[in-house]
């Protein structure tokens, strides 16, 4: 079975390897509940809805919060990584992005401003209370979670597929793939050229793990040379020692994450952090070349 919506800016599809085991009522029910997972998530944790759990947060400053799992859940991740990567990894970078426009709502079309957001805020600035689950800010800020949202989303739907004998939820490109294809066997995917949308570049075999790519291509500055929407909070600049950055790791928020770090970082810095933490993947530099790094083999080759 497949099914796709629209959710988070993006394709969502959803497969199921259908056996005698469980009915077609059975499985489009989970379906069903995968696909609630983000809508729930991006209701919580959108940045361009100014009615989002997120955004109606940020609007109280110096008190504190109650916030719903959908939020707190992405929200404590992002910060232990701002604090991991000692702020370049940095939740609280939303209002550089709304000044570089990227604030544009992709079913509405309408832009978002937030006049008293402050854009030299960090990640220090909030702060999760894990008992009560609260959010307080001290500060005006924005806070971004463009970098684990989806993949939180996309984890939290696969949990609820859990139980089936193979399964795919893939969010343009961002998935995780469970159990085994139709075949018996890993599922194959296939890391898309970056400039050559109608190309594979390499194609790697997962099972139980997820696949999530960060890169400079996609959302560029048109404005300002070099600018997209992967921004150092420490510099204000975007990072392009690297092209890409995609990630295997055993949950998709953790490759999101990780990847979009790893830009940050750079080539050397970021292979070096993905290698430490026992992740795998692998990196395109500006020059087309391809950077396996971790469990794959630690090779470079030249695209085509």
């Amino acid at each position: 079975m497949k099914k796709a919506k629209l959710f988070m800016d993006t394709v969502v599809e959803i497969q199921v390897v259908m056996n005698g085991t469980a009915s077609k009522e059975l499985v489009e029910t989970k379906v069903d509940r995968a696909f609630e997972a983000f809508r729930k998530v991006e209701q919580a944790c959108s940045r361009f809805s100014p009615d989002s759990e997120l955004m109606t947060a940020c609007r109280v400053i110096e008190k504190p919060v109650q916030i719903s799992p959908y939020l707190f859940e992405p929200l404590n991740f992002a910060l232990e990584m701002a604090n991991w990567t000692d702020g370049e990894f940095d939740p609280a970078i939303g209002k550089v992005m709304e000044e570089q426009g990227y604030n544009r709502h992709y079913l509405t079309g309408k832009s978002i401003e937030t006049p008293a957001a402050d854009s030299t805020a960090t990640f220090r600035d909030i702060i999760l209370d894990e008992h009560d689950h609260t959010l307080y800010l001290n500060k005006p800020l924005v806070i971004d979670l463009g970098a684990v949202a989806k993949g939180f989303a996309i984890d939290l739907a696969a949990n609820v597929l859990r139980d089936f004998e193979g399964f795919m939820v893939n969010a343009g490109g961002d998935l995780f793939a469970g159990g085994m294809d139709w075949n018996g066997r890993p599922w194959k995917v296939g890391i898309q050229h970056p400039l050559k949308k109608d190309q594979i570049i390499d194609v790697i075999e997962i099972s139980n793990e997820a696949v999530c790519t960060s890169g400079s291509y996609e959302r560029k500055n048109a404005n300002i040379p070099g600018m997209h929407h992967i921004i150092n909070p420490k510099t204000g600049y975007s990072p392009n020692d690297c092209v890409s950055s995609t990630i295997i790791a055993p949950f998709a928020m953790m490759a999101d994450a990780f990847s979009t770090t790893a830009i940050l970082f750079g080539r050397e810095k970021g292979k070096t952090l993905i290698e430490s933490v026992g992740l795998r993947g692998l990196f395109i530099t500006p020059d087309l070349q391809i950077v396996k790094v971790g469990g794959t083999q630690n090779d470079s080759k030249e695209m085509a």
